[in-house]
């Protein structure tokens, strides 16, 4: 056609004016029919490939309860990690699973207490508030009335407890947690309008990584790996806004993500088919919907086998960082995609959240930042950013409880839970 047109243009004029050769090039730019889709409805690949951009276009334009339920909305077998278990080296493979980078230590806010061989990695120059001594002082004589409280109750018992950590230290981590929050309003008013949630529901749900169906009638496609967090910590704090970031969201961070190349089956984990949850333990319309604080309790069946001489050293630090990462994993998700973001619409800002892990005696602290939702195969491409954890080892807050006394309070572990619950002044 376009031959044809710059034939006549050569021989013959319109109203005794030639025809311009921009005129020529603005006919050969123009779209002759609309563009060739596949169907719809076909079986194709391309026509897969148009059905899933049109979903993900239709997404992009609902509200955040829409598009949590139609993220949720397909029901298949899934991998549920669970973040207390007994698997060996679980921490490696919880960071395969959510691209989280460790880092042995606190991050720079908290510097002042780091440990010897700690990486501190350069970041935001937020400083926390100093301790009141008058605080200091109460939050003391709350920590040992409480535990005074709690072992008082158990001596007066005289039974021997199944579960002596759900009578002991689930009381006295409920009651500490409820008193320091009250005390420490004073320097940091966000705990103010903070919600206090006890026992609640935490789930996240995403897709990592590729599989090929080994049987069935869909055997030999690829389809996405799908993971279940389904959490309950102890108690949480949450706020209405955000926490601030603990580096800046493009850092380059040197510690790296582990890779497996293995089947989660190896963990082991196991697939299960039920309803696909994403939940903080509140709604989505509700004002504190950013997270501060978690406090998980160390279940019973592991504090026994961290006194067991079979159990080593080294996997008990192995199952509290497991239990750190997973938890804080699925808290911050589900806070990013309450905003509206998802795994093809990747975040704008870091979420930020902690956590305190502990059997009422040992205390661990962890900080996380969510850096990325893109953990697709399609949105992991080319994707620099990585999730970051922080943690401490265990540490212990006093030695022995003699008759009404506590013995061996150690002050560097009751400050360091104290700047927790500062960070946000």
């Amino acid at each position: 056609m376009a031959a044809i047109v710059r034939l006549f243009a050569r021989r013959f004029t319109t109203a005794g004016v030639p025809v311009r050769q921009g005129t020529l090039n603005v006919i050969d730019s123009m779209p002759k029919y609309p563009a060739v889709l596949p169907s719809f409805t076909a079986k194709s690949r391309s026509a897969k490939r148009r059905r899933v951009a049109e979903f993900f276009d239709h997404l992009r334009d609902c509200s955040v309860k829409d598009k949590l339920s139609s993220l949720t909305k397909l029901q298949r077998m899934k991998y549920v990690v669970y973040p207390q278990t007994f698997a060996l080296n679980a921490d490696r493979w919880y960071q395969h699973f959510t691209k989280t980078a460790y880092i042995t230590g606190l991050p720079q806010r908290y510097s002042i207490y780091e440990t010897e061989g700690s990486d501190v990695i350069a970041g935001s120059q937020t400083t926390l508030p100093q301790i009141e001594d008058a605080s200091l002082a109460e939050i003391r004589t709350l920590v040992c009335s409480s535990l005074l409280q709690e072992n008082c109750q158990v001596r007066k018992g005289q039974v021997v407890l199944q579960k002596p950590l759900q009578h002991t230290a689930v009381p006295f981590l409920k009651n500490l947690t409820c008193g320091m929050a009250s005390i420490l309003t004073k320097q940091n008013p966000t705990l103010r309008s903070s919600a206090f949630d006890s026992d609640p529901q935490v789930n996240f749900y995403w897709l990592r990584g590729k599989r090929i169906i080994p049987m069935g009638h869909r055997r030999g496609r690829p389809e996405p790996i799908r993971f279940q967090i389904d959490d309950q910590p102890l108690c949480q704090l949450r706020i209405p806004h955000q926490l601030p970031e603990f580096v800046p969201l493009r850092s380059e961070v040197p510690a790296e993500v582990p890779v497996m190349n293995l089947l989660p089956d190896r963990l082991p984990l196991f697939r299960r088919q039920y309803e696909n949850n994403i939940y903080i333990g509140s709604k989505v319309d509700d004002p504190c919907c950013y997270g501060h604080t978690q406090f998980h309790i160390v279940p019973d069946c592991v504090h026994r086998a961290q006194q067991s001489k079979q159990t080593s050293e080294d996997q008990v630090e192995v199952a509290l960082r497991a239990n750190a990462i997973a938890s804080l994993f699925a808290w911050t998700g589900a806070q990013a995609m309450y905003q509206g973001f998802w795994s093809h619409e990747d975040l704008d800002r870091p979420f930020v959240s902690q956590a305190v892990i502990t059997d009422g005696k040992y205390f661990s602290f962890f900080c996380y930042q969510l850096n990325t939702l893109a953990l697709t195969d399609e949105a992991d491409v080319d994707n620099p950013r990585k999730n970051l954890c922080w943690g401490t080892k265990r540490m212990q807050l006093y030695d022995n409880i003699i008759g009404n006394d506590v013995i061996g309070l150690d002050d560097h572990v009751l400050r360091l839970l104290i700047q927790f619950l500062l960070n946000g002044a």
